[in-house]
């Protein structure tokens, strides 16, 4: 635990330090809220901010994810990643410390977005629910994380994975239920949506915004999170660079 500590430790030092990149991560996903959740036109809800609260929370998550696997690229890119094999910690600890920075960060971004909502006059649940909600998002976190280390340990260049990030990343949010309902979308949508581990992700927190707890999404959510993960783990053993 300490060496996937000191491993988090060293990215969020890093990310710090940049505090352009800081503000742009908290501050892209309000502009979705605000820009889409206002300004769209809808016919099926008279409260459009509050309907997609969660699926940009869920966006927030997807895309800050995904967007970390740049971190094992610029490692490899740069020569960290030679020199972090070579030490005597285990080797899933620098893969475990960058899923764990990667989810943390997504996981700031998200408050944000909690935090814009409220002002926009979204009703927050209980607290019982809120802490479902940060439980559902983290397991999400990692499934996402887990999903963009194991894309990024076989791609050897940063335009590479970013190429990559946006065929899986905007297609898996588009063809999923955080911009409208299922009973709006067309029919082969509908069936892409309901395959979607984003769709899971937002209905899971979307229940949890009308005062349910489903256990159930969480539970789907983590099975997939600890099979990827698992995956992810093996390749990083194996890994050579």
């Amino acid at each position: 635990m300490k060496s996937v500590y000191e491993y988090f430790l060293r990215d969020l030092k890093k990310w710090l330090r940049g505090r352009v990149f800081v503000l742009t991560a908290l501050i892209m996903p309000a502009a979705w809220l605000v820009f889409v959740g206002m300004a769209l036109p809808t016919r099926f809800t008279d409260n459009y901010v509050g309907f997609i609260t969660p699926g940009i929370l869920v966006m927030t998550m997807l895309f800050s994810s995904f967007q970390g696997g740049s971190l094992m690229i610029f490692d490899k890119v740069l020569g960290f990643m030679n020199k972090f094999l070579a030490l005597p910690s285990p080797r899933e600890s620098i893969l475990f410390g960058k899923i764990a920075f990667i989810t943390f960060r997504g996981l700031l971004q998200a408050t944000v977005i909690l935090a814009l909502a409220v002002l926009l006059g979204v009703r927050l649940p209980g607290i019982a629910e809120l802490v479902f909600i940060y439980l559902t998002l983290g397991v999400f976190g990692v499934l996402g994380a887990a999903t963009a280390t194991t894309i990024a340990l076989k791609v050897d260049d940063h335009d590479g994975y970013a190429a990559v990030n946006s065929m899986i990343s905007m297609p898996l949010f588009f063809a999923s239920s955080a911009l409208m309902p299922y009973r709006d979308m067309p029919e082969w949508l509908r069936v892409l949506a309901s395959m979607n581990p984003v769709s899971f992700a937002t209905d899971t927190v979307r229940s949890m915004f009308s005062g349910t707890i489903e256990i159930g999404g969480i539970a789907v959510l983590a099975v997939l999170g600890l099979i990827v993960l698992g995956v992810s783990t093996y390749m990083f053993r194996q890994a050579t660079v």
